[in-house]
């Protein structure tokens, strides 16, 4: 069973290039990739029990939310509090880091971002 893959980033030019590096994962049914610009739909989705993921993968620094305050909220939510978190960004500080951390991400990646560091992670992530 392909596991389900969502994105949140208010940048639909990160959301394709994301898309486009896991297309072999997603064409072989690896993986089942959705993707919301505004995390508030997402957040909302997911308290309402109308979304599920495997994997989230977000961006920090969002208008509507930030990524953090996304995770936390997720991460609250006794549904989701082991479910894996990947922060997608260009914030690298490693106050953020931490910040990160504390709230209980699985991993950091900046971006601008590989085709093949993205993959990789997904892979190792994910167990496939």
């Amino acid at each position: 069973m392909a596991k389900r893959v969502i994105i949140v980033d208010d940048s639909r030019a990160v959301i394709a290039t994301a898309e486009l590096a896991l297309e072999e994962m997603i064409d072989t049914g690896v993986i089942e990739f959705k993707s919301y610009l505004n995390p508030l739909d997402l957040l909302g989705a997911l308290q309402a029990g109308a979304e599920n993921f495997d994997l989230l993968i977000s961006d920090v620094n969002m208008p509507q939310l930030n990524g953090l305050e996304l995770a936390k909220a997720i991460k609250s939510d006794e549904r989701y509090k082991t479910k894996p978190i990947i922060i997608l960004t260009t914030e690298s500080s490693n106050e953020m880091k931490m910040a990160g951390k504390e709230i209980g991400v699985t991993g950091w990646m900046v971006k601008p971002f590989s085709d093949e560091k993205l993959v990789k992670s997904l892979k190792m992530v994910l167990g496939v």
